[in-house]
């Protein structure tokens, strides 16, 4: 018993910071499923569009297959509760749009385009 008061006075600081961890958490997850459901997709597909930016920045034209597998990847990270209820052919679909998306962005604005690295 007085190992555990000991080990709790001593590491206050890491208690603390743990429940204000867990509580940012819960507040923000607690945010994002009370949202409807059409305004939780429009979030998904804004952040889909970051992902397919950023994995063609990395890996360039012509690799759609690990580009795609890239973006899933992190998309399972980011919403594992989202992925857990979609189909793969789902998540495919918002891909797709998330690259049109894209690439109207690389035809209209050319700082994208020195993002990405194409011109």
């Amino acid at each position: 018993m007085n190992d555990v008061v000991k080990f709790l006075v001593e590491n206050w600081y890491l208690l603390i910071g743990g429940v204000g961890v867990a509580a940012a958490a819960g507040f923000m997850l607690y945010h994002f499923f009370k949202l409807p459901t059409k305004e939780q997709i429009a979030k998904i597909k804004e952040w889909l569009l970051y992902a397919v930016t950023e994995a063609e920045k990395e890996l360039g034209g012509g690799t759609g297959q690990l580009k795609l597998r890239q973006v899933y990847d992190l998309f399972v990270q980011r919403f594992p509760a989202v992925a857990a209820v979609i189909s793969f052919n789902t998540f495919s679909l918002w891909v797709d749009e998330a690259l049109e998306q894209m690439r109207e962005m690389l035809e209209q604005n050319q700082n994208v385009q020195k993002y990405i690295g194409t011109h």
